[in-house]
């Protein structure tokens, strides 16, 4: 509510998989754009491609809308258009990721489509909102950053038992990451 802005417009895996707790090998593919829109008030709406909704639906997001992808002349963009409409309007602010550390994961040509298509909203940069929702973190992600940090730690205290003479930097990389 401090931003102003009426809904975040969510793209990069990182940031889809904190506000969904969705994570799949469907990332890989540089090509597919994935949505979620973060209104100001209420829960969370995914835009995705039609192939990943059995998958989405098995997390806490209830509000799926899909299309048949690949569809290039309208990778989610009417979709996406549908649900601003559908939004409250108090400040005309969509916030998207356009800021430092950030990635647009669509074609620049459809967001700027995209902000044709949407009336009565101008798109800004989210990523100061962005920066400051992660970083509150549960208990549970607390738990989860100092396990790793644990696993990370015990293998670079492990690491000098894994070198031996002769051994390229690759190699040890290699068995640092293995361990």
């Amino acid at each position: 509510h401090q931003a102003r802005l009426d809904a975040l417009l969510v793209t990069a895996p990182p940031i889809f998989r904190y506000f969904s707790g969705f994570d799949s090998q469907f990332w890989e593919s540089p090509t597919r754009p994935w949505f979620i829109v973060v209104p100001a008030d209420g829960e969370p709406i995914a835009v995705i491609p039609d192939i990943a909704a059995p998958e989405l639906a098995r997390t806490w997001i209830r509000n799926i809308h899909t299309w048949p992808a690949p569809r290039p002349s309208d990778d989610g963009r009417s979709l996406l258009r549908d649900v601003f409409a559908g939004l409250p309007n108090r400040h005309g602010r969509i916030g998207a990721e356009l800021g430092r550390e950030m990635a647009l994961r669509m074609p620049v040509i459809e967001f700027m489509a995209l902000r044709d298509v949407v009336p009565g909203f101008t798109f800004v940069d989210g990523s100061p909102c962005l920066w400051q929702i992660r970083q509150v973190k549960t208990p549970a992600e607390i738990r989860h950053i100092r396990h790793i940090c644990e696993l990370a730690s015990d293998a670079y205290r492990a690491l000098p038992g894994l070198v031996s003479l002769g051994m390229t930097e690759r190699e040890v990389a290699r068995a640092l990451r293995i361990d």
